[in-house]
């Protein structure tokens, strides 16, 4: 007998701001634009891509769109979501080996 097996949705688990900074800093330390794009992605669904959208005032669909592996998206538009989100950026020292 197979089992049925769900795929993943790590917007199900960002259920506080902890578990969101913790994800997004994961997220910034892998230096991948694309796996950021998809965390912001899964933090606005995590807190309602509708709502994310009307904060920034973009589309939802331009918004999915904007936070899709692959997509360029403007700076200006990382920081609305992000100030949607109600998270920042921080700069730390790289520590040098």
């Amino acid at each position: 007998m197979a089992e049925k097996l769900t795929p993943f949705d790590a917007s199900e688990y960002l259920d506080s701001d902890e578990a969101i900074s913790e994800y997004l800093t994961a997220a910034l330390e892998a230096d991948d634009p694309d796996l950021l794009l998809a965390a912001l992605g899964d933090i606005a669904k995590a807190r309602g891509m509708s709502q994310i959208a009307k904060e920034t005032g973009l589309g939802r669909e331009s918004l999915y769109k904007a936070l899709a592996p692959g997509a360029k998206p403007r700076f200006d538009t990382i920081l609305k979501v992000m100030h949607a989100l109600g998270v920042r950026l921080e700069a730390s020292p790289v520590q040098h080996a």
